[in-house]
């Protein structure tokens, strides 16, 4: 699976391990956040996560309809949307939108 980060601090969270000022987060949460995308990648497709339970994957709804999110810990997800290249549900691109905050 091919994936895309949609924000600058994303990319640099996932390259070098920290962010911005305005976008901190404790170093188990980064570990943890790198694991997720790392694991991500490796997938075939984005079927494929669904066979880990501790990733809670899940299409978003209400304001957030047209995203997906899987769970990097109790507190913390990533939120993406789904694309399919060139018709072929295999080759399926994820735009990482957000870490988030899901109980803020």
């Amino acid at each position: 699976m091919e994936v895309y980060f949609d924000k600058k601090y994303l990319r640099d969270l996932y390259v070098t391990g920290t962010a911005d000022k305005k976008h901190r987060f404790q170093p188990q949460i980064v570990r943890k956040y790198i694991r997720v995308i790392d694991l991500m990648m490796e997938q075939p497709d984005i079927t494929a996560l669904s066979r880990y339970n501790s990733l809670n994957y899940e299409k978003l709804q209400g304001d957030k309809a047209g995203l997906s999110s899987v769970r990097v810990n109790d507190q913390y997800r990533i939120e993406f949307e789904e694309h399919t290249k060139d018709g072929e549900t295999v080759a399926t691109i994820c735009n990482i939108t957000d870490l988030s905050n899901h109980y803020k």
